[in-house]
């Protein structure tokens, strides 16, 4: 892992340099471009006033005038000017100028060229114009390209220098950006490493403002809180197992052993194996309900998804549980808007519900009341409430309810696993919806809600 993360900083720094010599590169060839494009310009824009100056002296004095104009010109010149002028009559011999004879190279046909004459032996590439004038006689204007070649070498100087600056700022800017990476990758390996060794509430360092890589810190520290409190939650279940399994088992075995030396009558006898079976029962249920549990935490229920009236299913839970309630002497009463429909599963719904009202069945008060209330809430959500007038739940303790295995000191002698909310709320986080539990002074109301599909 190291050395990926080496080499992964080491690639992030040659790219920085890489993509500030794209940048100077992208800067700098449009200018050299408009540069040489505008030296070019300059250049024929000189020759043609040269030119069109000597030709308007012949067109008004004639052939004598441009001769003696031309000498003049070349003989003010300082040695080793690049300007070259070259005067000659039809048959192409010289009259006046700076070139011994008119260059071969030159095409017959009047336009501006570039290209390479004999000057004093030497090959040079010039820029010339060729103008035919009136009487066969020609001129010839031309400049040494290599008249502003300072200039450019000047340019290229300058174009040289600002690379190697980038170059330079690139490669510190790109080893800052790899050390300073790597110190921060540094920090994060370490904090992996201590989580690795079972330091569950070890945190990866935060760094102050908002970058890519505090924002990822943030997300892997949300990440090991629900990571500890998943391990927590799974200690607690497993001691909580282990106690709760511990007290049946433990009754079972009593009864068994004492059928075992005592062999008592077939009457005591059977009663005994009716409690065995009834301290059976209730480990059953219990691995039922945390079967039921991981289904759901496992989303594996989201497969049986249909449209859903909850309101019709809350109904027939109320009515499936109206005679028991009668039994016990308690009023159970159903309330709904109309129709509530939404995309989920019908039986966890039912479920759901249910272990809400036998939660209100085991605390209302004798001759109490029951209600089971579906409607809607002011944002358009689906809300399923259940109210007894039985003792409530504290402040303290309704948080803790919804823990899987924890009965409160008032549930101690009732029967049940602790499994019961915790299985309706996590019904309603499969579906998207929450569990809320709030006074009815007196009672307690349980309220379910979901969104709307």
């Amino acid at each position: 892992m190291i050395n990926s993360l080496h080499f992964s900083a080491r690639s992030a720094a040659l790219s920085f340099v890489a993509v500030s010599l794209v940048v100077l590169a992208l800067f700098a060839t449009p200018l050299w471009y408009t540069w040489r494009e505008t030296i070019e310009e300059g250049r024929v824009r000189i020759l043609q006033a040269d030119a069109r100056r000597l030709v308007n002296v012949f067109n008004r004095q004639g052939v004598a005038a441009l001769t003696s104009a031309i000498e003049v010109q070349v003989g003010t010149q300082a040695a080793g000017a690049e300007d070259l002028v070259l005067f000659a009559d039809a048959s192409l011999a010289r009259l006046a100028g700076n070139l011994p004879a008119w260059p071969r190279e030159v095409p017959a046909g009047s336009g501006k060229y570039t290209l390479s004459i004999d000057v004093d032996g030497q090959p040079t590439r010039v820029v010339l114009l060729h103008k035919t004038l009136p009487g066969g006689y020609h001129l010839l204007v031309a400049n040494d390209v290599a008249k502003y070649r300072k200039l450019e070498n000047l340019f290229l100087y300058g174009l040289i220098c600002a690379t190697g600056i980038v170059l330079l700022l690139g490669v510190a800017g790109g080893l800052l950006v790899r050390r300073t990476l790597l110190a921060k990758v540094g920090d994060i390996n370490q904090a992996a490493a201590a989580i690795m060794q079972g330091n569950f509430s070890h945190r990866l360092p935060a760094y102050g403002g908002e970058n890519e890589l505090n924002t990822l810190v943030e997300t892997e520290n949300r990440m090991l809180d629900q990571i500890e409190q998943l391990i927590g939650g799974v200690r607690n279940v497993s001691n909580a197992i282990a106690h709760d399994l511990r007290t049946p088992l433990a009754e079972l075995r009593s009864r068994l052993e004492e059928l075992a030396l005592t062999r008592p009558a077939p009457a005591q006898t059977f009663d005994e194996i009716d409690g065995a079976i009834a301290d059976v029962d209730r480990v059953i249920d219990i691995f039922n309900a945390l079967l039921r549990l991981a289904e759901i935490d496992s989303g594996a229920r989201h497969s049986g998804f249909v449209e859903v009236d909850v309101a019709s299913v809350a109904s027939e839970v109320a009515e499936f549980y109206q005679p028991l309630a009668e039994l016990h002497g308690r009023t159970l009463s159903f309330a709904s808007s109309g129709p509530l429909v939404l995309a989920g599963d019908p039986l966890l719904i039912a479920q759901a519900i249910a272990n809400l009202v036998d939660n209100a069945l085991k605390y209302a008060q004798r001759n109490g009341k029951i209600t089971v209330a579906t409607g809607r809430a002011p944002d358009g959500g689906i809300l399923i409430a259940v109210s007894d007038d039985g003792p409530g739940i504290s402040d303290e303790e309704k948080p803790k309810v919804l823990e899987r295995f924890y009965r409160s000191d008032a549930s101690r002698g009732t029967p049940g696993a602790g499994l019961g909310l915790s299985l309706v709320a996590a019904v309603a986080k499969l579906q998207g919806g929450t569990l809320t539990l709030s006074d009815n002074h007196p009672g307690l109301t349980a309220t379910l809600a979901f969104q709307p599909t």
